[in-house]
């Protein structure tokens, strides 16, 4: 680390530095005596300007500067599932031992424990030829998670030697006969984290990453390596939603990214989450999750590291053919960031203010989810998918964020505060939201679940569409002037609303709905309908259809639970022989 530059001005998180020539953009810098963790994020002859990823209080010109000329690096190894990080993957529980409920300033600690010892399996055997995301063996890192040690990329040549054993992760393991001579090998990787980790090849992704939220797998479903945007105003429910995710989604890891979230929405999210069951194992759903903590009331500028560094952790577990999903709460946070360091750069501003390479920098972003088959020569795929919270002012959905978002991803969730007032969550509007993955997902959904889906699917959202038109009419001329044909559209559109798409995340049953029990559901819904249009055109009278017992039913179907699926039969017939 060499000390050479100096401090000429400090403004909030950016710090300007003169003597940095032959730094690079992005360089790790320590800034002053205190060694706050600070990045280079431009250069212009000698003069460094630096964001600061601490406070800078109490910092001045003529501090020095030590330079590293190493860009901000993520450690990646065993250790890494159910960690606590901050934005800059220093580690919450390691930090409050050392020194108390506070995070000093340029404290330095080590992301992954240089002393425990975990068990390498080899999977290798000497003498083969290895090359980069070849696995050579395997470390049980929780019960839930087998932990794949990997040839780093840019490694290739013959394996010369692999042990089995205890180890730290620093210790070697394996080493490898390069063109340039012997690479030692331990269970620990570093990558930068601003350039995305190299995969063989990227293909669309065609199979649905489930979340047991009927509104979404149902109407606007995300695919496994997939993109999804969830904007709403202040209360909608947009962290509710993304807690629903990481726990009930079936990707195999969850890095959870609070970007600027406030500090007891993610109190909430650590003391209930050691509290949850993987619905698969009965295991702790810690056991299969690492937490990036940067709340609102931390440093703005490590709001950017932290996306950086739960994407790169992401990708690194995706690379050992796993299926991860990533949630970012909030992007906007992260935005607000932008715009605060692009001002005091005393950049052009964009819209409202923020940095005129917004997009590009959200694009970015989300082009690094993907399903990717991975490096090695086993040809396994991994897959990674980003679902991002916004949350725009008022929840306007033509705020610069939100914009800028929608147009790099596949899946819109919009939010809506009238529904989050009505009490019916989650709050997603069907008639805003959208999904681009149908197609894609078609094919599996038929093989899957029931060749009748899709057509189930379009037929609900039909007859939502329509309800929106006839309520419209009905506030002009009263629902009783509609004939009877249309207030059966306006029954089972209600039906669909409070009995498919209200969900209560806080119901033992209620909370996760798999996609068979979904299917089921839907078609016993749609059942009444058709089997009540034949009525009335046979000349059925209308208040009788509405009060048939059965619909009380229906109205139940949510709280029968994922083993009693038999019973979706006995009302099934039931509703047949009410119409007999």
């Amino acid at each position: 680390m060499k000390k050479e530059a100096k401090i000429i001005k400090v403004s909030g998180p950016l710090v300007i530095a003169s003597g940095c020539a032959g730094s690079k953009m992005y360089d790790i810098v320590r800034v002053s005596e205190k060694k706050l963790i600070g990045e280079i994020i431009e250069l212009k002859n000698d003069l460094a300007y630096i964001q600061v990823y601490e406070e800078t209080a109490g910092i001045g010109p003529g501090e020095p500067i030590y330079l590293t000329n190493e860009p901000l690096t993520v450690e990646l190894g065993p250790g890494l599932i159910s960690s606590i990080y901050d934005g800059i993957q220093r580690p919450l529980n390691v930090i409050r031992q050392a020194s108390g409920d506070f995070i000093p300033r340029g404290v330095d600690i080590s992301a992954l424990d240089y002393n425990k010892r975990w068990h390498f399996k080899p999977i290798a055997r000497e003498g083969q030829d290895v090359v980069s995301g070849d696995i050579l063996g395997v470390v049980q890192e929780t019960p839930l998670l087998e932990h794949k040690i990997m040839v780093a990329p840019n490694i290739k040549g013959k394996l010369v030697e692999i042990r089995e054993g205890d180890f730290s992760v620093r210790d070697t393991v394996a080493k490898v006969k390069t063109e340039s001579g012997i690479k030692e090998i331990n269970l620990i990787q570093r990558w930068p984290v601003r350039r995305p980790r190299p995969a063989k090849e990227k293909f669309a992704p065609l199979e649905p990453l489930t979340t047991g939220q009927r509104v979404i797998d149902t109407f606007f479903p995300i695919a496994k390596g997939g993109t999804a945007c969830i904007p709403g105003p202040f209360g909608s429910g947009k962290t509710v939603v993304l807690h629903e995710f990481a726990k009930w989604s079936d990707a195999q890891i969850v890095v959870y990214v609070g970007c600027g979230e406030r500090g007891n929405e993610i109190a909430d999210l650590l003391l209930s989450f050691p509290e949850l069951k993987d619905p698969r194992s009965g295991r702790p759903l810690l056991e299969r999750t690492v937490v990036i903590a940067n709340t609102s009331n931390m440093p703005v500028a490590a709001r950017e590291a932290s996306i950086y560094t739960g994407i790169t952790i992401a990708e690194y577990f995706r690379d050992m053919g796993y299926s991860v999903a990533l949630m970012a709460d909030s992007t906007s946070r992260w935005a607000e960031a932008l715009r605060e360091i692009s001002g005091r750069l005393e950049e052009m501003p964009g819209e409202e203010g923020y940095p005129a390479y917004l997009s590009s920098r959200l694009a970015e972003f989300y082009e690094r989810a993907g399903k990717v088959v991975c490096l090695g020569n086993n040809n396994r795929s991994g897959a990674l998918s980003i679902m991002g919270a916004v949350s725009p002012p008022g929840g306007d959905l033509s705020d610069p964020v939100v914009q800028a978002t929608l147009r790099v991803v596949k899946v819109f969730w919009g939010l809506d505060d009238k529904l989050a007032n009505a009490r019916h969550f989650p709050a997603i509007n069907w008639l805003l939201s959208y999904s681009l993955y149908h197609d894609n997902l078609e094919e599996f959904l038929g093989k899957n679940i029931h060749d009748d889906f899709t057509r189930l699917r379009k037929e609900a959202m039909r007859l939502l569409e329509e309800e929106s038109q006839l309520l419209e009419i009905a506030r002009l001329v009263g629902i009783e002037s509609l004939t009877f044909f249309d207030r059966l559209i306006l029954e089972a559109a209600k039906s669909i609303r409070e009995d498919f798409l209200h969900q209560n995340a806080f119901h033992e049953v209620d909370t996760y709905t798999s996609l068979a029990k979904q299917y089921r559901m839907l078609k016993i819904i749609l059942e009444f309908y058709d089997l009540s249009r034949e009525k009335l055109k046979e000349g059925a009278d209308f208040d009788k259809i509405a009060k048939l017992p059965i619909r009380e039913k229906i109205s139940r179907l949510k709280y029968i639970s994922e083993d009693k699926l038999v019973e979706f039969d006995t009302i099934e017939n039931e509703l047949r022989r009410s119409y007999a």
